[in-house]
């Protein structure tokens, strides 16, 4: 988390200092920290709902690769099945026509 300071007094000191009366300045200072608060807390929204839409699509990016190695590994067992299939057949060929 980001932290900023803010020196209050020697921002109304410098106020007062250009001929503004000690209450504007104050009033200055408050409505000056309420708009920073508003500003970040809507840019703070704003990277949150990037980071959402990030997340979302990692999900989705998970989700294809996940599908793809599913896919993946059904050829590999499909192939191992026809490969082990066609060893027995073979060795039971070859034991038969010895009999």
């Amino acid at each position: 988390m980001t932290t900023l300071a803010f020196d209050t007094y020697a921002f109304i000191r410098k106020l007062k200092e250009s001929g503004i009366t000690e209450e504007q300045a104050r009033a200055q200072v408050v409505e000056a920290l309420s708009l920073a608060l508003e500003q970040f807390q809507g840019e703070l929204h704003l990277s949150e709902s990037a980071s959402t839409q990030d997340v979302r699509e990692s999900e989705l990016k998970l989700e294809l690769k996940i599908a793809e190695t599913k896919a993946e590994l059904i050829r590999w067992i499909v192939g191992a099945g026809f490969l082990q299939t066609a060893l027995i057949t073979a060795l039971l060929l070859k034991v038969s026509a010895g009999i």
